[in-house]
Formats: structure tokens, sequence, C-alpha cells
């Protein structure tokens, strides 16, 4: 219904001059978007209290509403041009006027859990990068022509954005950034079973991945269906009401990251996310206290930054590798009983620094990792590390760790990416810790007291035909060369005959 549009919308940008890659373009339609959302949620809660004979309070007054500047109607409904603004006039309007007034909803705002305070957080971050006045009338009047009234409608939306979210994440070397493959977060997703009345925190968000598959698991159920409370029926209101506003929440730390977060919850039907924008890692562990805690973590953070001093000193493990410190913060933020499945780079198993052997020390020590999902080279687009999942239950140390080595059969790239059939083995293998070629168990009292060392090494991988004793190698060929030598020999015996007769 909406594809081509998108892709219209996408050919404008790449023609505007202020628009140079996937995320300009991406960043652009977003902000675009949710003005176009905000007007179509307005018109549906105004209509709502009208049935209700209450008066409806608009959050975007009059002279900034979507209807009004980005596209006014005559009163048959077909598009206004003699009072649509254009031209340098438009580029004028939302610099200076739409962009300001937004932005103060932030200080405007009664409480940071408000769409209000989404609005001017989201464009005190964001800016207009359109330079031609035309390119942003054509680009509005594309945006006009989708609608999110309906579910299916936000349905479709979603996909098509979720695309976007993906062509961004694959445009440059930190694909890993903005896009985690969806099939190894819903594996994620199906591994940790959350619960309805479960509270899921990801504190490296970035375009919100694993908070939308989460809700789409608890919304339609793993096979993608309307979910149910158990006694055979759909969601009750209650049900409803938690997944909305109490059971999502999460940080993220860089500008774009945190309005396409925004974006995509809202697009899969939360209206407003509890996402905030702030340096996860800029918070003290030592002030964490219950009240803070969830009771499930899925998460993929950032690897291979390098951390300041005054950041590392929030840690009790100090080190600057930034995932390790993303996975202290995990470990701190779990509820005790909680679940977590956590992606981070290989080398975190084996790593002989006193930072990383401490940190899997006490990962052993204070978490049950019950799984360690090695993933195939290539599974991140754009990343140039090899990563496992680490998925571990606070409250009770590791007895026992069950391994599973995911092979495709295949070379991973854009047209060979991972989906949901290639981890279709390891999610049912997990639900009992079955061995087989792939999976095996490992009982953490053999591991090196010393070191902690978890590397992935399978026993049960079948053996590879040995390697030949050069000299026999040598021997055979000098073998194949006398029998060569021989048969030609007989061959020019024959040609001399022939010649001779």
């Amino acid at each position: 219904m909406f594809e081509q549009t998108f892709k219209n919308i996408d050919d404008v940008l790449w023609k505007e001059a202020g628009c140079s890659s996937e995320l300009d373009y991406t960043e652009q339609s977003s902000w675009m978007l949710f003005l176009r959302y905000l007007d179509d949620l307005e018109a549906e809660r105004a209509m709502e209290a009208e049935l209700l004979g209450k008066d409806y309070s608009y959050i975007i007054d009059e002279a900034h509403r979507w209807s009004k500047w980005a596209a006014p109607k005559k009163q048959d409904g077909s598009f206004d041009h003699d009072n649509a603004l254009t031209g340098d006039d438009l580029i004028a309007y939302v610099n200076d006027v739409l962009f300001p007034y937004l932005r103060g909803f932030k200080q405007r705002a009664s409480s940071p859990d408000t769409i209000e305070y989404k609005i001017g957080e989201i464009f005190g971050e964001i800016k207009s990068k359109f330079q031609s006045g035309y390119s942003l009338r054509d680009a509005l009047e594309l945006v006009d022509q989708l609608h999110f009234r309906s579910q299916k409608e936000k349905h479709e939306l979603s996909h098509l954005y979720e695309a976007k979210i993906k062509n961004m994440g694959n445009a440059g070397r930190n694909g890993g950034e903005y896009y985690t493959p969806r099939p190894l977060i819903r594996a994620m997703v199906r591994v940790i079973k959350p619960k309805i009345g479960e509270t899921i925190y990801d504190g490296a968000c970035g375009s919100a991945g694993f908070l939308c598959e989460a809700f789409d698991y608890l919304r339609y159920g793993p096979d993608g269906k309307e979910s149910e409370n158990g006694n055979g029926s759909t969601l009750t209101v209650d049900q409803l009401r938690a997944l909305q506003t109490s059971t999502f929440f999460g940080k993220e730390k860089k500008s774009l990251a945190y309005v396409i977060a925004i974006m995509n919850m809202i697009l899969h039907g939360i209206e407003a996310p509890n996402i905030i924008h702030t340096n996860t890692l800029a918070e003290n562990l030592a002030d964490v206290q219950e009240k803070d805690r969830y009771d499930i973590i899925l998460a993929n953070p950032p690897f291979g930054g390098k951390e300041r001093g005054e950041i590392q000193q929030n840690f009790p493990i100090k080190t600057g590798e930034t995932a390790f410190l993303f996975l202290q913060h995990f470990i701190k933020y779990l509820k005790a009983g909680g679940r977590a499945a956590v992606v981070i780079k290989n080398t975190f198993l084996s790593n002989s620094d006193n930072a990383s052997r401490a940190l899997r020390q006490e990962l052993l020590q204070s978490c049950n990792l019950f799984t360690i999902l090695d993933c195939p080279g290539g599974t991140f687009l754009g990343a140039g590390v090899k990563t496992v999942v680490l998925f571990f239950q606070k409250g009770a140390s590791t007895r026992k760790v069950w391994y599973y080595t995911l092979d495709p059969g295949r070379k991973m790239g854009k047209t060979t990416a991972l989906n949901d059939d290639d981890l279709a083995e390891f999610v049912s293998l997990q639900a009992t810790f079955a061995d087989s070629e792939k999976s095996w168990i490992m009982d953490v009292k053999d591991i090196d007291r010393a070191t902690f060392d978890l590397s992935v090494k399978n026993p049960n991988a079948p053996e590879e035909a040995p390697l030949r004793d050069p000299v026999e190698i040598l021997d055979e060929i000098a073998a194949l060369d006398a029998e060569s030598a021989e048969l030609l020999g007989s061959i020019r015996t024959l040609l001399g005959a022939t010649q001779g007769g």
C-alpha cells in the first residue's frame, strides 16, 4: 500500500543536496513521519472525545499543525497549493519557526514519559537538512499520503521503516551500530521467553530493534498471532496498557539512533516510548537501587569503543572496552532471578587481560550463564569481528554452560544474511540443552580457575580427515610419475611400430 510512496520519498531525498547518505534519508524521513503520525493521533483522539461529548485539548497548536503548514486542504479535501508554503518561505518557516516551537515542548512537558516531552527531545536533537524548499514541499506531499489510522496501516509502515533502518545499517562500516539482524533478535527473545508483567530493558537500544521484537512477541506471540492471556482470549485492557506504558525501557546516547528508536517503537504500536536520551555508562553503578532494576535485558551494546577514565570510575572492573562496561551495567541492572541475552564479541570468552578475566569470573559467580551462542563471521554486516550471545540468569552461580555453534552452511553477506530458519535448530535444541554435532555442555568445574577461559571448543564436531604424512605424499607422486613414464614409453613404442610398418 505504502511501499511506492516510501521509494518516492527516498528519490526526493536522493536529489536533495543536503542529504548525502542512507543515514540522512532515514533521519529526514523520521521527523516528517513523526509529525504526520502526530496529526493522525490527534485527529483520532479528537474524534473519540467528540463521541463522548468531551472537549479535546490539542498537543500541537493550530498554527503549527500538519494540516496547516505541511498539507493544507481545500473544502473538497484536495491539496491547496495556493496556501501551501514552498521554496525559501517553507525552509525559513521550518528552520526558524516550527522547529524552535517543537523544541520548546521539552520545557513545557509535565514529565519525561509524556509524548510532549518526546516531541521536545526529538526536535532538540534533529534538524532539517533540506536546502531546497521545493524538494521539501515534494517530500511533505508524499508523506501526507501515509496514514496511521488502522493497525494494518501501522503494521505496513513499521515493516517499511525497518527496511529503511536495515539499509542504513548496511550502508557503512558501523552497520551493527544501527541494525542487529532481526532473526537473531527473535531467537534471543524466544530463548528468554518474556511474559506480560515483566519489565524489559536495553541500555544501548540503537534503533530499538530488541524492544520492538519483544513487543511483537508479547503482543502477537512467537508465531506472530495475537497473544493470549491463558484463558483462550486476547489480551485484556490492563495487559495492553502495561505493554504501552510499563514494560519496555531503553537508553540511547546517539541523537540519530534515539530519534529512530522513538519512531520505530511508535510504528510498532507504542505511543509514548520510554526511551531516554543519555549516556548510559555515565551512571555510577554504586547508585543503582532495587527500584532501578529490570526482569529482562536484551541488548547488543557497542564494542570496540574506548571510554575515558572518568567513565571507567563508575565501574568496579576498570576497562576502556565499551562492551565490557555495558556487561557490568547489565549484570547490575538485572533483578534477582532476572534473565538476559547480550551480544558481545567472541574475544570476551578468551582475552587474557585482567579486566576480561575478572569480568568472566564475575559473570560465572553472580549469574547462571546457561547458554552461549557462537555466531558465524559476517552475522553483522560491516562489522569485522565475530560475536557470541551470552544468555544468563542472575542470582545463582554457573555450574554448566550449553554451547551452540551456528553454521548456516554459507558465507554471510547482504544477499545471504541470517534468516529465521538458520536459528530454528538452535532454539529447538536449547529448550532441552541437547547434545548434537553443533552443541555441547561444558562443566564449570573443568575450566581453568586462573584464566576462566570460556572459549568455544566443540568436542562433538565431526572429525576431519587427518593430514597425510609428507613422505607418503611424495612417494605417491613418484609412483604416479613412474606410472606415467611407463605409459608414455608404451605409447612411443606403439607409434614407432606403426611408423615402421
